[in-house]
């Protein structure tokens, strides 16, 4: 009889032991379609896009969030889909191949020669949880380069909350989303002017 009590405890714990866990759901950046731009400087120009760096955290494919400027985590079950950079890198050089305000938009790692260069520095791209408050911010600074002679053209930073429907992951995706495709259309507006 004590080994039958033994044999059921054992098997009620590896019942417990054998739950799976829950999912990870993948989110990728989406910042919309911009506005092909009818005439600008630029038309005949080559623009590399750097790959973007970043002053702070190193930023990896998980999701970051923060309840104060020094107490931050990431999400367990949600992630981007890739690194935070490769999505931003991907997405401006997406937004800016629509504008066509660029004779081609290349990564900088084609080995195609430039004319011009646009580098990028991430401030903060996270998602902040203040009592009752939650949003998402997308700071991002850019510098255009001439590339035959190294120097800065001009440089301008964005930066935007947005306010997300839900406190989660999924609440912080679409905010984050909302926040790009504001920036993708400024960088255009900023870059053919």
């Amino acid at each position: 009889m004590k080994y039958a009590g033994m044999i059921a405890v054992l098997l009620l714990l590896s019942g417990c032991a054998m739950k799976e866990a829950a999912p990870i759901k993948i989110y990728t950046l989406d910042a919309g379609k911009v506005p092909v731009v009818s005439t600008n400087k630029y038309r005949t120009k080559v623009l590399k896009v750097s790959f973007p760096q970043t002053l702070k955290e190193k930023i990896t494919d998980k999701m970051r969030f923060s309840y104060s400027s020094s107490d931050h985590g990431v999400y367990q079950n949600s992630e981007w889909s890739n690194s935070l950079e490769k999505l931003v890198q991907g997405s401006v050089i997406e937004a800016l191949h629509e504008s066509r305000l660029f004779k081609a938009v290349l990564p900088y790692a084609s080995t195609a020669g430039e004319d011009l260069r646009l580098e990028s520095m991430i401030y903060d791209l996270s998602h902040h949880i203040r009592g009752e408050d939650s949003y998402a911010v997308v700071s991002i600074e850019f510098s255009l380069i001439n590339s035959d002679t190294g120097n800065l053209i001009k440089t301008t930073r964005f930066s935007y909350r947005e306010d997300t429907p839900t406190v989660n992951a999924e609440g912080y995706v679409k905010a984050t989303n909302r926040a790009m495709a504001k920036l993708t259309k400024d960088l255009v507006v900023w870059l053919s002017r």
